[in-house]
């Protein structure tokens, strides 16, 4: 899918492959993030190891990775103003769910509000992203990889996180399984803070 036109590399990749891609992800402040990191270090020590724990704005529900031939330039350029505009976010979680109906297990959050006018700014940016899989469905994923026994599975629907989250920045990162993920970009939301829990 794609916006306004917008300015790419000399030599964009040839094609794009599944597993690569630029994903628009905000971090959770350092409190949430030990707690949420410890949850998936019981439950899935892989994707513990592989990133820390975040919200994914743009690059899985909603609207998928943006084309990693994407310009740093154009990225700063697209975000910048977005983030400039977009004050600090505050959202409550709910209750861990099975993503999907799949064996994903995450925290969801609201997919309304303050947290889906950021995605649809961004989404709507000009930049050029993959189809979407899913409706936006904002979350904190709590296992992924790992097959859980049926009594995994229940504690960790069981487990309550109460702390709100804070969104204070979004950051862009590119993807190339199986390789770690790079950071590219981090932009600070600098607009006039919104009261209370969203």
């Amino acid at each position: 899918m794609k916006g306004k036109p917008g300015k790419l590399p000399a030599k964009p990749p040839r094609r794009w492959r599944p597993g690569t891609g630029i994903y628009v992800i905000a971090p959770l402040q350092p409190g949430l993030s030990e707690l949420v990191g410890e949850i998936q270090a019981r439950f899935d020590p892989k994707l513990a190891r592989m990133m820390a724990p975040h919200i994914t704005i743009i690059g899985s529900s909603g609207a998928g990775p943006i084309t990693p031939a994407t310009s740093l330039d154009e990225l700063q350029t697209l975000l910048d103003p977005i983030a400039r505009s977009t004050p600090p976010l505050t959202l409550e979680l709910g209750r861990p769910v099975r993503f999907m109906q799949t064996d994903i297990i995450v925290l969801p959050l609201r997919p309304h509000g303050p947290l889906r006018v950021l995605h649809e700014r961004i989404a709507r940016s000009g930049l050029t992203y993959a189809p979407p899989r899913f409706a936006f469905t904002p979350h904190i994923t709590l296992s992924f990889y790992r097959q859980l026994t049926p009594i995994d599975q229940r504690a960790l629907l069981a487990l309550r996180v109460d702390e709100p989250v804070h969104i204070t920045q979004i950051e862009c990162s590119l993807s190339n399984d199986p390789q770690p993920a790079r950071h590219l970009l981090t932009l600070p939301l600098r607009g006039a803070r919104a009261p209370g829990p969203t």
